[in-house]
């Protein structure tokens, strides 16, 4: 499925349309967590028991997409995540230190307020089970870029299993990525959201993050598609 913000790339919409790759077009940026709540929306819609995220930024190899999305069809995991860290080359494909060294810091942060033990927190590379699309109140969640973030906090409160697994990455020109200042935009809102889950399982503060009776996700009808190709 293709996902495209504002239908400002025409020839993009154009050429996924001609290869009969069902397109979404919004008439306005949602922002990056708008789009996924569409996208896990429309997979849902469409039957889908596993829902694979992988940004398309070229950073990430689609060759572990099977073997991600495998470990959930089969119940090892509810939540599996390419890890850039675990395979130890996230430098070495270049990687900017002040991202690498801010990735290790955050997730260092997140383990001990969220009590896991994950190698990263900051991958675009993430599959998921229908089940935990369905019982998650993503609409409670930013529509910027700490939605992901949120998210997997979310998966941890509620206590659906994480797995990860070793992926190589690479670091280009005309690969996208977001800049400095909306990374410490990020990073900040990645502060907030852990210290926001800790407070709340401690009673001490309620999130909406966290409600078990949130926004979840609307799945719509098949007919209801906002616009398809």
């Amino acid at each position: 499925m293709l996902l495209v913000d504002d239908g400002s790339s025409d020839r993009t919409v154009e050429v996924a349309r001609t290869l009969g790759i069902p397109t979404i077009v919004h008439e306005q940026n949602q922002g990056y967590g708008g789009n996924q709540k569409t996208c896990y929306q429309a997979a849902l819609r469409q039957g889908a028991d596993v829902v694979v995220m992988l940004h398309p930024d070229y950073q990430y190899t689609p060759k572990l997409l099977l073997a991600l999305a495998s470990l959930v069809a089969v119940g090892q995991y509810d939540v599996v995540l390419g890890s850039r860290i675990l395979c130890q080359s996230a430098l070495n494909g270049g990687m900017p230190l002040y991202k690498y060294i801010a990735n290790r810091a955050l997730t260092l942060f997140e383990n001990l307020l969220l009590g896991q033990k994950l190698s990263e927190y900051h991958t675009g590379y993430r599959a998921f089970g229908r089940h935990v699309l369905e019982a998650l109140p993503l609409n409670e969640n930013s529509d910027d870029f700490v939605f992901d973030n949120q998210m997997l906090a979310q998966i941890a409160y509620f206590g659906f299993t994480i797995g990860e697994v070793s992926c190589p990455t690479k670091y280009f020109a005309d690969a996208s990525s977001i800049n400095f200042r909306r990374s410490v935009v990020y990073g900040m809102g990645v502060v907030r959201t852990s210290l926001a889950y800790r407070l709340h399982k401690m009673h001490l503060m309620q999130s909406p993050l966290f409600d078990a009776n949130g926004s979840r996700l609307v799945i719509p009808p098949a007919d209801a598609e906002t616009a398809t190709g």
